[in-house]
């Protein structure tokens, strides 16, 4: 039997340590039936059993990829295990031509706008309310009824009532004089009525003449955009290349010394802020004395959203300025920050400022947004405040200092001929 065993295995596997091992050697008769199995089905079922089993010194070696040897000479020999059945072709590889057209093209890399198309892009509400309606009065003549109806659009634009009919008396002698008797003349004559109206001398913002820093007390009432003013004023300046310091004066608002601060990172200007609830004056103080010694060439301070009909907090106001002039002297600028929006509001908000503290400008945010920019007139005419800076959009460059023939031309773009 084993030598059976034998001639169906071959001799080259049948190890006499193996058989030994298993305990084959034992019984004869299940030795020779071992023997059939592996003639028949091959020898890699004992290749495999023999890698598997750890019979072989040389199996640790083999794993990790040095010394040993796997016996595979069985699988090669002729009576051997059958070939295995060749593998299935790879499927065809399907090339996908390119479609650029399927491709979405990178968006467009926003223009740079100058400032007249700023103005011109950006009033689109007010010359709604104003431009549109006076050119389609006017078209149909130099009537008593277009007059009226110039006289109400100038009031809706806010305007104000006493400017509103101030300069429609002066259109109606200056087209009697003048012979104006289209709409296109009477509206050339409104818009020189106007500029003439924003005049003023000097709009920019006035700097120190000596070696401390320049100061700008920033004021307003809450949610008029004072914070993202000041925000935006900084981005300006230091990308001018001068140096910031940021005053956070706003105590009472828990959120103000935040934002400012995250201007402060955005712009690398410095920021100085104490505690919420802290004394403002002292913050303006401390500021300031940051300020000098930082060798900041502009401090920039914001102060609480007052409540113009709250005689406390105005007063309160007033301190913070005269401790600041008590260091650096007579301030540069009092920045009183208005919303177009509010239309005629922003006439009591900037009176009542104008009792605590001395305001030298206006910044006029949200122009872009309302129908009522006409408050610009309104304020020039009526507390004779200069607009120095108007708000016409949401990025930094949508700060911009004002310019009345800008103005007008935008509030007025498309209307005639000759725009």
């Amino acid at each position: 039997m084993h030598d059976l065993a034998a001639h169906l295995i071959g001799p080259d596997l049948l190890d006499p340590s193996w058989v030994a091992a298993t305990g084959l050697d034992a019984d004869p008769i299940l030795l020779a039936a071992v023997g059939l199995i592996i003639a028949v089905f091959g020898g890699g079922f004992l290749a495999v059993s023999r890698r598997r089993g750890g019979g072989s010194k040389d199996d640790g070696a083999d794993e990790a990829g040095t010394g040993g040897s796997t016996s595979t000479d069985l699988l090669d020999r002729p009576g051997g295990a059958p070939e295995a059945p060749p593998l299935p072709e790879a499927p065809e590889t399907i090339e996908i031509p390119d479609t650029p057209e399927a491709i979405a093209p990178p968006l467009p890399v926003p223009e740079e706008l100058t400032l007249a198309e700023r103005f011109r892009q950006r009033l689109g509400r007010t010359r709604n309310v104003l431009g549109s309606s006076v050119a389609e009065l006017f078209g149909r003549g130099v009537t008593e009824e277009a007059w009226e109806g110039l006289e109400e659009a100038l009031i809706t634009a806010d305007v104000g009532v006493t400017a509103s009919l101030e300069i429609v008396e002066e259109l109606k002698r200056r087209s009697r004089e003048e012979g104006a008797t289209t709409g296109e003349a009477v509206l050339e004559l409104l818009k020189q009525e106007l500029r003439q109206a924003l005049a003023t001398p000097d709009r920019s913002l006035a700097r120190a003449t000596d070696d401390g820093p320049t100061v700008w007390l920033i004021t307003g009432v809450n949610g008029t955009g004072k914070t993202t003013t000041i925000g935006k004023l900084a981005a300006v300046e230091t990308r001018e290349g001068r140096t910031v310091t940021l005053a956070a004066a706003d105590t009472f608002r828990a959120a103000a010394a935040e934002q400012l601060g995250v201007w402060a990172e955005r712009t690398g200007a410095q920021l100085v802020r104490k505690d919420e609830g802290a004394d403002p004056a002292a913050v303006a103080y401390e500021a300031y004395d940051a300020a000098l010694s930082h060798g900041s060439e502009l401090l920039i301070v914001d102060t609480a959203g007052r409540l113009h009909n709250k005689r406390q907090l105005m007063d309160e106001l007033g301190k913070v300025k005269r401790v600041l002039e008590k260091q650096a002297g007579p301030l540069e600028e009092t920045l009183l920050v208005l919303d177009a929006t509010t239309g005629q509001n922003g006439i009591a908000q900037a009176q009542a400022f104008l009792e605590a503290v001395e305001v030298t400008g206006i910044a006029l945010t949200k122009l872009d947004g309302s129908s009522k920019g006409g408050i610009v007139v309104a304020v020039q005419r009526e507390i004779g405040l200069p607009v120095k800076l108007v708000g016409l959009g949401e990025e930094i460059d949508d700060l911009a200092p004002f310019d009345p023939a800008l103005f007008v031309d935008g509030l007025f773009a498309g209307i005639t001929d000759e725009d």
